[in-house]
């Protein structure tokens, strides 16, 4: 798995891509309010942090585009659920992301929406302590990134959207609400 995906990762972020359907290339970088939720919480619970991601944006048509990105989110506990009670369960993820999606949008001036999938690996540290499970995992692991939002904008170059990257061998999911804009390389 390791190996396919480091395979994956630098096919994409190499010349090879240098091919013809690809028609334009930029670079997206994106901020927002990072979150973690253990998967199966009896409580509620959802921890908060930053989350931060850049990403080289490959267009092959005016609806689909092709994303490697690389990316950090760190969250941490703050002890209560979403009604503020008190709690001991948690899903705590600090760790850099890496990866390739598949964006489908609409091609719409002013507002696009989108939905994209794909799959990456988290490299960090990853706490998960729920009623079902007791995880304190450092490392490697693979997660599968899904997003949707809307592109804004004349040229769509300003990104609003929700980033969840779900970490199935951690029994959690991370995400993010994150804005991000979209800078157009010339002919690089």
């Amino acid at each position: 798995m390791k190996k396919t995906l480091i395979l994956l990762i630098i096919l994409l972020t190499s010349n090879l891509v240098e091919a013809q359907f690809i028609k334009e290339k930029s670079i997206n970088a994106q901020v927002g309010y990072g979150l973690s939720a253990p998967s199966n919480s009896v409580d509620d619970v959802v921890d908060g942090g930053f989350f931060a991601q850049g990403e080289l944006v490959l267009k092959v048509k005016s609806w689909i585009e092709f994303r490697p990105y690389a990316g950090f989110i760190f969250t941490s506990s703050n002890g209560e659920d979403l009604n503020g009670n008190p709690t001991d369960e948690k899903g705590e993820t600090k760790a850099f992301l890496l990866g390739g999606k598949v964006r489908v949008r609409a091609p719409i001036p002013w507002v696009a929406p989108y939905v994209e999938i794909g799959i990456g690996t988290s490299i960090g540290k990853f706490e998960t302590l729920t009623a079902f499970d007791n995880i304190d995992k450092s490392g490697i692991i693979y997660h599968v990134p899904f997003s949707f939002g809307l592109e804004l904008g004349k040229n769509n170059n300003v990104d609003l959207g929700f980033a969840y990257y779900i970490q199935p061998s951690v029994e959690q999911y991370a995400g993010a609400f994150a804005v991000g804009i979209t800078f157009p390389l010339n002919n690089i």
